[in-house]
């Protein structure tokens, strides 16, 4: 098979959007449209990828920094997508094969779609192949004309006739092309339309002018080559987004209660026999294990859960790990590196960020830890805070294994609990504390007999 090349167009602006962030970088399951479109094109090995860009340029280069091979062209001022496709030449001059142009705003295309695109252009040996679609309302996109079987030309919504609008078959916007010759044909295409730009769609036109072959594939689902160009339709197709992941979760062993509220985002991994209770969102590189229940209102992003962990309702957990047979919340919040490992636990409107909480260790109530090493099995008791803050630096609190630290007591960072030392209930703890030694800082309790009935004797 011939090389291939791929052009992704993403110069648009995206009006109807009515958002100063381009089109193209707008998000699906967590995932800019653009990257949905560049993940499916990779499934091609093409040779070269060209993204077009032109409204917010700098902004879209920088969201695809991660993609090395990328080639970028800038199309200023935008005058169509032909002259588009004109602005990638420099890239591909020189090149031969198939070039696969694709709309950085069409997310649901598939790589199935895209390789029977490819087959059926090279074996056909067509000038170009457009891949086109059935659908019941075929308001806004242009319409494939045929004379009989054959494409004879495609017509864009504005520039139809009443008996061209009636046509159900679209085009979709994506094509494949034989890339010798292809410029200068593109060059050909004129402006005469009511947008005066250069209309990509007019090369069929012109390759049948000058008895070149131009073939059509049809994909079966419509929904595949549905372009995004308002808020309405991005949530529409985030809803087929979403519901084919979790379509795909089920499909994998994963319980997931009610598919209607619970968000995953595509690039989230989820190990069999876990159970998602409703209202759960799993976000970015989040990566769940086996056996592990999830609760209602959990929001984990760019995590690790390990197996058989349960994340009890409410939760917020954000570049953090947990290990297995862990359990976390209801109403906690880890953060920023936080880490529990195996058989730890946190509870109740527990915040930690940045603190590792060693195995079987456990903070249940109304905590804070920050920029904290805990050891195992510590117990943490409820209202206790690492003050890590000085109001310059952050500094460090190490809580050694075996540690007991007693409720609604400060420890004020830099500062080290030793092996099995016990810190009674409300000590403010500003030195170290020998391994095995009891730490206090309250002074004795004194009770006043009687004070109650002589304050009443004076307020009569």
């Amino acid at each position: 098979m011939s090389d291939v090349h791929v052009v992704v167009l993403a110069a648009g602006k995206g009006t109807r959007m009515k958002s100063a962030m381009p089109k193209v970088l707008h998000r699906i399951a967590g995932v800019p449209l653009i990257e949905h479109v560049l993940d499916t094109a990779a499934s091609l090995h093409p040779r070269t990828t060209t993204v077009v860009v032109g409204h917010e340029a700098d902004a879209v280069k920088s969201a695809l920094m991660r993609h090395e091979h990328l080639a970028f062209v800038v199309q200023e001022p935008q005058l169509g997508t032909g002259h588009a496709l004109l602005c990638a030449e420099p890239v591909l001059s020189g090149h031969r094969g198939t070039l696969v142009l694709l709309s950085g705003d069409v997310p649901l295309l598939t790589s199935n779609t895209l390789q029977r695109l490819v087959n059926h252009h090279t074996a056909s040996g067509a000038a170009a192949t457009v891949v086109t679609a059935r659908v019941d309302h075929p308001f806004g996109y242009g319409r494939i004309v045929r004379s009989g079987e054959q494409i004879a030309h495609i017509v864009e919504e504005r520039d139809a006739s009443e008996t061209e609008r009636q046509i159900l078959e679209i085009n979709s916007g994506i094509y494949a092309f034989q890339i010798g010759g292809l410029f200068d044909a593109v060059r050909g295409i004129g402006a005469e339309n009511t947008q005066r730009e250069y209309y990509l769609p007019d090369l069929v036109s012109i390759f049948r002018a000058r008895n070149l072959p131009v073939e059509t594939v049809r994909v079966d689902d419509a929904v595949e080559v549905q372009g995004i160009n308002s808020r309405a339709e991005l949530a529409a197709v985030g809803q087929i987004v979403k519901q084919r992941k979790n379509t795909e979760l089920m499909a994998a062993g994963v319980t997931i209660e009610d598919p209607c509220t619970t968000y995953v985002h595509a690039t989230v991994h989820v190990g069999p026999d876990t159970i998602i209770h409703p209202g759960v969102s799993l976000e970015g590189r989040t990566v769940v294990g086996a056996g592990c229940e999830i609760h209602s209102g959990a929001r984990i992003v760019n995590s690790t859960i390990g197996d058989r962990a349960t994340v009890l309702d409410h939760c917020v957990i954000v570049d953090s790990s947990l290990g297995h047979d862990t359990s976390v919340g209801p109403f906690a919040h880890l953060r920023g590196g936080a880490s529990l490992e195996t058989g730890a636990r946190v509870g109740n409107f527990v915040e930690m960020k940045k603190t590792r909480l060693g195995a079987e260790s456990k903070a249940m109530h109304l905590t804070y830890l920050g920029d904290a090493v805990v050891g195992a099995r510590v117990n943490i008791g409820a209202g206790t805070i690492t003050c890590n803050y000085d109001g310059t630096r952050k500094h460090t609190t190490t809580i050694k294994d075996g540690a007991f630290i007693g409720s609604d007591t400060q420890l004020i960072a830099p500062v080290t609990i030793g092996e099995d030392a016990y810190v009674g209930t409300g000590t403010t703890v500003r030195e170290n504390v020998p391994a095995r030694a009891l730490a206090v800082s309250a002074g004795k309790q004194r009770n006043i007999d009687g004070w109650v009935d002589r304050k009443n004797k004076k307020r009569n």
